[in-house]
């Protein structure tokens, strides 16, 4: 019974090609090349299970034909058997160097040349095998991965809904501070202090934590939250504790997991820390400078840009002069000095999505 298997023989000799043909044609599909370039056409034509190649060829020998086909994508993975005449060690090992999975010598057996054969095809079904359940557990490892994701991140869209739901604020507000956040962690990326640290992965996962900043306003009570006018020095003081209860929140977050997930660990510290600032005087925990977390003094400039922008019953919107000129003048006092050099390099584009993603 003939396999399916189809074999490319390459061969400038007639009688070789012949009593190749004759000795597989019985079991295998078998084309014919009679010289490497011939040989080439066929095997990019349509792919082989196997190469018989022959080594001593003019033109164009069997190494040559070997590192030609290996250089190809689409016939790289074939298995080439080397047919030769040379029995040194040294051509052998240079064969194998190359890519060639055997040799069998001339003249030929043809039990040696069906049982090499045969079993080089066994190999390369387990092989083709293995790289097709390789390659299925890759996807079903990336599709559970991806689920889990989706998952994580329709849950931190229902806390930000919740947060949302119960502030001032709007769902533009979430939006504006997640772009300008990623903006200036994007210019940063580039500046000496901040580069190795602001990678592409690190940006993304600080601008996903960063509609989590205000959570911690879920615990607080409606008559300060939703309070029309300003603050009382003591319902300020409740108010604050919003950076400590959200920092709570996603501490029990993270802990549920049960693994290190960065993203809530750059929105615990956003959401302790966002209030700080660089000369001391902020709060919860009057940290100073560097010591503040990176991604807590990104937030800083992005929500007090749009708080700045923004209408509050207590307050009017700022235009973008009014508002570069406020966040100017905290450079080194509230802000991190080299992320209003960033923002003024960018105050354009937090203008056009101030305007874009304005409140309606």
């Amino acid at each position: 019974m003939r396999n399916s298997a189809t074999i490319l023989v390459i061969d400038d000799t007639p009688a070789n090609l012949s009593l190749l043909n004759q000795l597989l044609r019985t079991h295998y599909r078998v084309k014919l090349a009679n010289g490497g370039a011939k040989g080439l056409e066929l095997a990019a034509s349509a792919q082989p299970d196997l190469i018989l190649l022959d080594i001593m060829m003019p033109e164009m020998d069997g190494y040559e034909v070997c590192k030609r086909l290996k250089a190809d994508p689409g016939t790289a993975a074939v298995p080439i058997i080397f047919l030769t005449a040379k029995a040194g060690a040294d051509d052998e090992e240079y064969g194998l160097a190359m890519g060639a999975v055997d040799f069998i010598r001339k003249p030929i057996a043809p039990s040696v040349v069906l049982a090499r054969v045969r079993t080089h095809l066994q190999i390369r079904t387990w092989q083709t095998f293995l790289e097709d359940k390789s390659a299925w557990l890759q996807s079903e490892v990336e599709r559970r991965v991806n689920e889990v994701l989706r998952l994580q991140e329709a849950s931190i869209r229902v806390m930000v809904s919740l947060a949302e739901f119960r502030d001032e604020c709007t769902g533009n507000h979430i939006r504006r501070t997640q772009d300008y956040v990623r903006l200036l962690a994007e210019y940063l990326s580039k500046q000496d202090r901040d580069r190795d640290f602001l990678t592409p992965e690190h940006i993304d996962q600080i601008a996903k934590a960063a509609p989590l900043h205000d959570i911690g306003k879920i615990a607080i009570p409606d008559h300060i939250l939703l309070k029309p006018g300003r603050h009382t020095p003591e319902e300020f003081e409740i108010m604050k504790t919003h950076s400590i209860k959200g920092e709570g929140m996603l501490l029990r977050s993270q802990h549920e997991l049960g693994e290190e997930n960065l993203m809530l660990l750059y929105a615990t510290q956003i959401a302790r820390s966002h209030h700080e600032r660089w000369d001391g005087c902020g709060y919860p925990d009057q940290l100073a400078g560097e010591a503040i977390p990176l991604p807590a003094r990104l937030m800083a400039v992005a929500d007090v840009y749009d708080a700045l922008r923004s209408r509050r019953p207590y307050k009017r919107a700022f235009d973008h002069v009014e508002a570069v000129d406020v966040l100017r003048e905290g450079r080194a006092k509230h802000f991190d000095p080299l992320l209003i050099d960033a923002f003024i390099a960018l105050e354009d584009a937090f203008a056009e999505i101030a305007i874009k993603l304005a409140d309606e």
